[in-house]
C-alpha cells in the first residue's frame, strides 16, 4: 500500500507537545510527508526550522493567509526579502488567496469592506511565484476561485493548488481544464458538496489533506486533528471512484510527490 501524504497542514499553529506526538507518529501512520503552510512572516520562520529538524518529513510553503488583516507595507517588504533568501528550501508559496469568510462576515454585520488590498496583495505572492519557478497554494473559494483563476492566467502560473476547494460547476470545469489540483480534507466522509467535487474532478490532479488543526465532525469529532486522517480520505474518495484503496493511495500520493516536486 502506498504511503499517505497530507497536502495542506498547518504544522506551526499546533503547541510543541502535539507537533511532537504528530511527527513522532508519522512512520507508524504511514504517513510519508507533509506539506506545512504558513500564515505570516512568524509562521513561515517556524515551519523552515521544523523542516530543517525533519527534512525528510516536513516540507514547507510560505506565504500570508488571507482571511486575516492585510498587513502594512512594511511588513510584507520583509515577508517577500524573507523568503527570496529561503526560496531554495520552500516547496511552495502559500497559504496565499482571497478572504472570502472575511468579506462575507463584515457584509453580514453591514460592515464596508475593500477587496482591492487583498488581491494586490495576492498579485505580489503569483509574481514572486512566476519569478522562482514554484507552485502556489491558494485559498479561494466561490466566486473567489474565479477571480484566483484570472490571477493565475495573467501571471502565466500553471502549477496551482486550491486547496479545500467549493465552487460552482463552471469553475470547477475551468480549473481542471487548466490543469489546477485540489485536495480534500476528512470532511469528504461526511460533506455531499465535497463528495460531489469528488466525484466531478479527474483523478490526476486531486490530492489529500487535513488543513489541521482545524477540527472536523463526523467520525472524527473531538479527535485532534493528524496527517493519519489523510487514510480516511483516501477510502472515501476510493469508494467514490469505485477505485480500489490500493490505487487510490497510490494516485493521491503521486498526485502529491508530482506537484510539490518532493
Amino acid at each position: 500500500m502506498a504511503p499517505l501524504i497530507d497536502a495542506h497542514i498547518h504544522l506551526d499553529s499546533y503547541d510543541a507537545s502535539r507537533q511532537q506526538v504528530i511527527l513522532s507518529g508519522l512512520a507508524q501512520a504511514e504517513v510519508a510527508g507533509v506539506i506545512t503552510v504558513s500564515m505570516h512572516l512568524d509562521s513561515a520562520r517556524r515551519n523552515l526550522q521544523l523542516a530543517r529538524q525533519y527534512p525528510s518529513l516536513v516540507h514547507p510553503a510560505f506565504g500570508f493567509h488571507p482571511e486575516q488583516p492585510i498587513p502594512a507595507s512594511h511588513e510584507v517588504d520583509e515577508l517577500l526579502a524573507w523568503m527570496e533568501r529561503h526560496a531554495g528550501e520552500m516547496v511552495a508559496v502559500g497559504e496565499v488567496g482571497l478572504p472570502y469568510y472575511t468579506r462575507k462576515e463584515a457584509k453580514e454585520a453591514g460592515r464596508p469592506f475593500d477587496d482591492r488590498p487583498y488581491v494586490e496583495l495576492l498579485e505580489r505572492f503569483l509574481a514572486f511565484a512566476r519569478d522562482h519557478g514554484k507552485p502556489v497554494v491558494l485559498h479561494a473559494v466561490y466566486e473567489d476561485a474565479d477571480t484566483a483563476c484570472d490571477l493565475l492566467e495573467r501571471y502565466g502560473i500553471g502549477r496551482a493548488h486550491f486547496h479545500w476547494f467549493k465552487g460552482a460547476p463552471h469553475t470547477v470545469e475551468r480549473m481542471a481544464k487548466r490543469g489546477y489540483y485540489v485536495s480534500f480534507t476528512p470532511d469528504i466522509v461526511y460533506e455531499e458538496e465535497i463528495q460531489e467535487l469528488a466525484r466531478a474532478y479527474p483523478a490526476d490532479r486531486v490530492m489529500s489533506e487535513t488543513d489541521g488543526p482545524w477540527p472536523f465532525e463526523g467520525p472524527f469529532a473531538g479527535q485532534m486533528t493528524h496527517p493519519r486522517m489523510t487514510a480516511a480520505v483516501a477510502e472515501a474518495w476510493s469508494r467514490i471512484q469505485g477505485s480500489s484503496l490500493r490505487e487510490a493511495r497510490k494516485l493521491l500520493y503521486m498526485n502529491a510527490k508530482r506537484f510539490y516536486g518532493i
